[in-house]
């Protein structure tokens, strides 16, 4: 195989890989097990997540991305060197890559996510912020004059942004998505009945009965755990109303966020918001009831995307066909050649 071009959802939650031609070839946990005493990196993905809450003292695993940015820059270079080699061990050249990041990154934090990319073996790399590429993915024209609003609601952070002309008209990017609502589920278990859950269990409970519009008491899941008084395993009834109250706090920080957007948005724009309505993207806006609770309030047809978990990753692969055309999106890809 010669030189390949690679696209990179570097999610908070889980890494998608998507190669040249050929598509999404990997997904797989952001996951790093590291040997705390001597730093050796024991595996990464799927793996790693497995071995989630149940090792021993001198392993750790460890997400090393926190809210849409790296957090362990060592930990984050393995687990590219380790994606980078499984999808393109063949490869005579190193492959030019592109990273979807997080529109509120800062300068420090999309240089460490470059510098992490290049150590890891990319000849080339470009970052573009997640709304862009979720809207290349779902299959948008971004380059038309006609405002389309992407909210992508990932494991760590939630991205918005209206698109117009192959640009960013307005944007905002909060740290309020998937794994916040998992965090808000073991919290409101804790504080109500004193049962001690992990985060794999939490998502799982919020996949099944979460809900952020409705709050059925009829609908309901059994959940295990660890009794906070007597430190004893406990199984515990809990219901989609139990839940509600907590996630749709957080769901409705989404709602006032896409508003300030659309506040700071030419009017001309909104009016074709109103006709195209909200596409929602990301796995984060799987939790039921996201898109009837934003079509609620902000009166504008909300729909979720077609391939939402992994639209991000396709139209990062894709975004190659565009580095000539995107006016916004791209940050500093003249800066990041190597």
């Amino acid at each position: 195989m010669a030189s390949i071009d690679i696209g990179i959802d570097l999610g908070t939650a889980t890494v998608i890989v998507y190669l040249g031609n050929k598509g999404i070839v990997l997904k797989e946990p952001s996951v790093v097990a590291l040997n705390i005493n001597t730093g050796e990196v024991l595996s990464v993905g799927e793996e790693a997540y497995r071995m989630i809450g149940r090792t021993p003292n001198y392993i750790r695993a460890i997400r090393p991305l926190e809210d849409g940015v790296i957090s362990d820059y060592d930990a984050t270079e393995q687990m590219i060197k380790y994606f980078l080699k499984k999808v393109s061990g063949g490869a005579i050249l190193r492959p030019r890559v592109s990273v979807c990041v997080p529109s509120g990154i800062t300068e420090v934090e999309s240089n460490a996510v470059v510098d992490a990319a290049v150590a890891a073996g990319a000849r080339k790399v470009y970052l573009i912020e997640e709304p862009v590429a979720a809207a290349i993915g779902a299959g948008i024209d971004i380059t038309r004059p006609n405002g389309v609003l992407i909210v992508d609601v990932g494991g760590g952070t939630c991205d918005i942004a209206m698109l117009s002309l192959a640009g960013i008209v307005s944007k905002t990017s909060i740290k309020v998505a998937g794994n916040k609502f998992d965090a808000a589920v073991i919290r409101h278990i804790r504080n109500t009945h004193n049962i001690l859950i992990g985060e794999r269990t939490a998502e799982m409970i919020k996949q099944e009965i979460g809900n952020v519009y409705v709050d059925d008491p009829n609908v309901k899941t059994m959940i295990k755990g660890r009794n906070l008084v007597n430190g004893l395993p406990q199984k515990l009834e809990i219901s989609q109303a139990d839940l509600y109250a907590p996630l749709n706090e957080l769901a409705m920080q989404i709602v006032h966020s896409i508003q300030q957007v659309l506040e700071r948005t030419p009017p001309e724009l909104v009016g074709d918001v109103y006709n195209n309505g909200v596409l929602l993207t990301g796995g984060g806006s799987l939790i039921q009831g996201m898109p009837e609770l934003i079509t609620h309030h902000l009166h504008i047809k909300a729909a979720i995307a077609e391939n939402p978990v992994e639209c991000v990753a396709i139209g990062t692969g894709r975004s190659f066909n565009y580095l000539g055309e995107l006016q916004d999106g791209f940050i500093g890809a003249s800066a990041h050649r190597h």
